[in-house]
């Protein structure tokens, strides 16, 4: 993935969480959706687990199923929410 596509989920992602109340979880595909309105936004999920991913191995998110946090690198089949994780960024 180009290093500006995986810059823009990022932010897109953390900007989406960062909008909701700091127990709130997104889904991943409105990450996705918000990236590309009206367009074919499956084709940046793979990209997005793996924005998803990186940014679970900092702390900075976590990846859960069922509100149990899981193994961003190993996911288990199935739906996957993101939320804050414990070195979320504090407001500054």
């Amino acid at each position: 993935m180009p290093d500006a596509e995986a810059t823009m989920l990022r932010e897109r992602m953390l900007a989406l969480l960062s909008g909701r109340a700091a127990e709130a979880s997104i889904c991943p595909s409105e990450v996705a959706r918000a990236s590309r309105p009206g367009g074919d936004w499956r084709v940046l999920m793979p990209g997005i687990r793996d924005v998803a991913a990186a940014l679970a191995r900092d702390g900075v998110v976590s990846v859960t199923q069922h509100g149990a946090i899981v193994d961003a690198d190993a996911p288990p089949p199935g739906p996957v929410r993101l939320r804050r994780g414990p070195r979320w960024p504090a407001p500054g």
